[in-house]
């Protein structure tokens, strides 16, 4: 069954996430991810969402995600994110 991982944050330093964006792509490389969405431009239709920033990526399965998630690769980039953005990220299991 695949997992997304699913991101909502609003953008509080665009050139920190400009330098996560520009990093994370080798800590993906070689695994089997599909980017779905990524966007700055998320429309809410109920309650209230860390932003307008939405990003769904899907893996084969919980455990490719937690094995990129916790890989070395992202780790060293993830703070770039943090610094970037404020917000929220879950994983969902579904078809």
């Amino acid at each position: 069954m695949s997992s997304f991982l699913i991101v909502n944050a609003s953008i509080t330093d665009q050139d920190k996430l400009n330098e996560y964006l520009a990093a994370v792509g080798p800590s993906l490389g070689g695994r089997e991810v599909k980017i779905l969405v990524s966007t700055n431009e998320a429309t809410t239709l109920e309650g209230e969402p860390a932003g307008s920033r939405a990003v769904v990526l899907e893996f084969p399965d919980r455990a490719a995600l937690l094995d990129w998630y916790h890989s070395d690769d992202y780790q060293a980039v993830i703070g770039l994110r943090h610094a970037g953005t404020a917000g929220f990220a879950i994983i969902a299991d579904g078809r």
